[in-house]
């Protein structure tokens, strides 16, 4: 249903405008399936202790166990993703500024990644945030990120210096990528120990930075982002989370389990900031109305997830915090937001205890239509899939479906619950790595996570050593895209220390795909909030186009679905955020498709561009 808006409404005619006039993208995004996976860290019980306690042989057996265990008996087949970042031309690795050895909070965050077409080639570009340094011990230093430009699925070339995105102003931590001002260019949001940076597409291979001049102004440290039309006037809007009040002025000693050794400390040893939501005034600029949406002050936000949960219309949020409760904001249409956590069952795990959550994403795993929250979190924590019951309740079903399996070993951050095996039904993957310099019960590089759902349970598909998913490492942020249009979701993920992966799908195709782009007209033009539902005999598919997810990392905007054979797809239907419903025949569908919005609601028939066929 359309709600009435609070902010200045664009009209539908100059909308319309902008598209006639070839502000529609140049070729489908390639997908996004309905992505969110974020979260935070905590360092739950041994971080309570001060991270003391077991001895280094401890941390040996632990990661013996772990590396025995991707070869035990119950292996399936391999991860089929491969790791061609070097070999396409992409060579970047995060700063965490651990070499100055300060152990400060800063370093164990890490950075994301995220899909943009900037260019409008048809092309998902690779955007990837730098980190910074402790030049002294008392001094924060920023590092420029990364643009890598795609060609033609093929290589990558970058070209952040030449789109004059290489600022080093900040220690930078998430991206997250909107077309804010509907003009058809993909502008992007950086966050980090400070002043964000908003760089506006001008539409000619180049951006500039115009947080100052947007109202985008905020000192605080950030983590996540995410960007969606939170009080239905059509514009998008901007939530950010923000983490802990550490300062060098307030980075306190906490000892290690090595002598004369210190260790990053807990987030428990510091107070919260509270989060921000600026909302578009509909001029470009942003007016901070975090009191008036009635956001809370007590979390330590670290992902957030925007989509619509109920379903009703309009978008909700969930923020994954760290070590305190995690937040669920159900919207009135408005854009006034009541905090229902606790009552509807994710605020905390099974036990009644709050998580370090990190990684956070929706799905809808066993299709019954209400969208499902996946959330990732510290060790010895049970990474989190609350199953949506309806009626505004949750209820965490990890242990009946297979996840707690996974011992509580990982410490997981940026995550998606996606169809990665092509075969209806959505899978799950956890990047993972340890925040703390000298961890106890588990290593800091750890193996990353593929799990298949097989209509019944999660089962962890295991690789052997030497491929990406058989190797550790200290990971972070992750985004889902199809990078090379072939059909199938690939996977970009940063890691602390270590050069940036891009993995490129190998799954053997069981159906054709469809990859569906959605251009809004009366709605923000991103769609965010749109739900898209794709039926096939008795079969319904349902996803959605979200606003952030994982952690610190924006993935493609594109819908994905993989299509039966048999039957053929019947009907496919689009939610728009503008309350305006399309239905129409799906079944010579498949390849890259993008659906424009109508303009009027006798609008027909639907306006479609199909850009290429997979082979």
């Amino acid at each position: 249903m359309r709600h009435p808006g609070t902010g200045i409404q664009r009209s539908n005619s100059d909308r319309a405008q902008r598209i006639s006039n070839g502000s529609a993208p140049g070729a489908c995004v390639r997908l996004a399936r309905l992505e969110f996976a974020a979260g935070v860290w905590l360092l739950a019980a041994i971080a309570a202790a001060g991270c003391r306690g077991e001895s280094r042989d401890a941390v040996k057996a632990t990661a013996a166990v772990a590396s025995a265990a991707s070869n035990d008996k119950k292996t399936l087949q391999a991860a089929p993703f491969v790791d061609r970042a070097q070999e396409l031309g992409i060579d970047f690795t995060y700063s965490d500024g651990s070499a100055a050895e300060l152990s400060t909070m800063l370093e164990s965050l890490g950075g994301g990644v995220g899909w943009i077409d900037f260019d409008r080639d048809g092309w998902l570009d690779l955007v990837a945030t730098g980190g910074g340094s402790f030049p002294s011990n008392d001094t924060i230093a920023g590092r420029a990120g990364a643009l890598f430009r795609n060609l033609d699925g093929k290589r990558f070339v970058s070209v952040g210096e030449a789109a004059g995105v290489e600022a080093d102003s900040l220690f930078t931590h998430g991206v997250a990528i909107a077309d804010y001002d509907d003009d058809g260019f993909q502008d992007f949001l950086v966050t980090g120990y400070g002043q964000p940076q908003f760089w506006h597409n001008l539409g000619d291979g180049t951006f500039r930075e115009e947080s100052a001049a947007a109202g985008l102004l905020d000192d605080r440290w950030g983590s996540s982002a995410a960007w969606a039309d939170l009080n239905g006037d059509g514009n998008l809007d901007l939530y950010l989370c923000h983490y802990v009040d550490w300062s060098f002025e307030n980075h306190p000693y906490c000892a290690s389990n090595m002598p004369n050794k210190r260790d990053n400390c807990p987030p428990r040893e510091f107070q919260p900031l509270p989060d921000v939501v600026f909302y578009s005034q509909g001029d470009g600029t942003f007016v901070d109305a975090s009191s008036s949406a009635r956001l809370r002050e007590d979390g330590k936000g670290l992902g957030v997830l925007i989509c619509d949960v109920e379903p009703d219309g309009d978008v909700d949020i969930y923020v994954a915090n760290d070590t305190t409760d995690n937040f669920l904001y159900i919207n009135d249409g408005r854009g006034v937001f009541e905090e229902v956590a606790v009552a509807a069952g994710v605020a905390r795990d099974d036990r009644g205890i709050p998580n370090g959550s990190m990684g956070v994403d929706v799905c809808d795993f066993n299709r019954d239509g209400r969208p499902d929250l996946w959330v990732a979190n510290y060790e010895r924590e049970t990474f989190a899939l609350y199953r949506n019951e309806g009626h505004g309740r949750f209820l965490h079903v990890s242990q009946r479906l297979g996840i707690t399996d996974l011992s509580g070993l990982f410490v997981g951050f940026g995550t998606a619950c996606a169809d990665f095996d092509s075969d209806g039904d959505e899978d799950l993957m956890v990047a993972n790595g340890h925040v703390v310099r000298f961890p106890v019960n588990s290593p800091r590089k750890q193996l990353p996570l593929l799990m298949q759902y097989d209509g019944r349970r999660f089962q962890r598909v295991r690789s052997a050593p030497g491929s990406y998913f058989g190797d550790p490492h200290e990971g972070r942020g992750l985004a889902t895209a199809d990078f090379d249009a072939d059909g199938d979701l690939d996977v970009a993920i940063s890691h602390q220390s270590e050069p940036l992966a891009l993995l490129e799908n190998q799954f053997h195709k069981h159906n054709r795909a469809l990859e569906l782009s959605l251009v809004g007209i009366r709605s923000n033009r991103d769609a965010v909030g749109a739900r898209v539902e794709l039926t096939s005999g008795e079969q319904v598919w349902r996803r959605q186009i979200i606003g952030g997810g994982s952690y610190l990392s924006h993935n493609g905007r594109s819908v994905f679905f993989a299509l039966p054979e048999q039957p053929e797809p019947r009907s496919l239907v689009v939610h728009w955020p503008s309350g305006v419903k399309q239905t129409f025949d799906a079944s010579s569908l498949s390849g890259q498709v993008t659906l424009l919005e109508p303009v009027s609601d006798d609008d027909s028939p639907p306006r479609l561009r199909i850009w290429k066929e997979f082979e």
